[in-house]
């Protein structure tokens, strides 16, 4: 295994150079252990740097104009995240660990280095980049246009689907680390709605609930009920450019 997590998940797209592993070996050199509920960076702050998560689970969030909070994006281990503060020198979205993480921060300024000393790494952060922005319009679309159970589904099968890509180990089994009320602020819903949402999946054979966990019994019935396309499983990298 390499020494960075994020260099592991990408050799799951193309087999990386020792320059290269080497280059995302220092984007991590300085891992950080965080408890549940730790903010690491707010809305609006001054945003400097991006994280890469090495374990644990995190959420971004804003805070709407009535102070109801939206839930963006659920961050998952192997993942790079607080990618948009390359682009505004203002946070856009709050990150906060969901339970005891170790994330690694870097400047985002390390970025110059790597994308100009390794033009395929700066490809590859790209690709993962578009797979993330084309599964966030995906969630879109569900929030806006499918039914309460669609968009509990589709969050299920979400989670399973990404702690693959970094977890050979998984099957069919997640952890619960979100509670009632947070899966309500991830799917437009409130924390009622979701029990009962839980509830019919589970009476309909496609999901179990036990010990903290959720166990998908039939994942092709349940993403066809979620309307899920995976986004990771078929990216094209034909044109990516050669390692140095």
């Amino acid at each position: 295994m390499s020494g960075s997590c994020f260099a592991e998940r990408l050799e799951r797209l193309v087999t990386l150079s020792g320059a290269e592993r080497g280059a995302l070996e220092r984007l991590e050199d300085s891992p950080r252990t965080l408890r549940r509920g730790t903010i690491l960076v707010r809305e609006n702050d001054r945003a400097d740097e991006i994280y890469i998560v090495r374990s644990g689970w995190l959420m971004s969030h804003v805070i709407l104009n009535d102070g109801s909070r939206q839930i963006l994006r659920l961050h998952l281990p192997g993942e790079l995240i607080g990618s948009a503060n390359t682009a505004f020198s203002e946070a856009p979205e709050t990150l906060i660990t969901l339970g005891d993480a170790v994330i690694c921060p870097f400047d985002k300024i390390a970025l110059r280095t790597v994308f100009e000393d390794h033009p395929r790494l700066a490809a590859l952060f790209f690709i993962v980049a578009q797979a993330e922005r084309v599964a966030l319009t995906d969630r879109l679309a569900s929030l806006g246009r499918t039914s309460a159970r669609s968009r509990v589904a589709a969050l299920i099968v979400d989670i399973l689907v990404r702690l693959r890509l970094f977890d050979d180990s998984v099957t069919d089994t997640i952890p619960l680390r979100l509670t009632q009320e947070e899966i309500g602020d991830a799917t437009g819903l409130t924390a009622v709605h979701v029990n009962r949402m839980m509830r019919v999946l589970s009476e309909d054979g496609l999901i179990d609930r036990r010990d903290g966990q959720i166990v998908v019994r039939d994942e092709p019935a349940l993403a066809r009920i979620a309307n899920y396309v995976d986004r990771y499983a078929d990216l094209d990298l034909r044109w990516l450019p050669r390692a140095r």
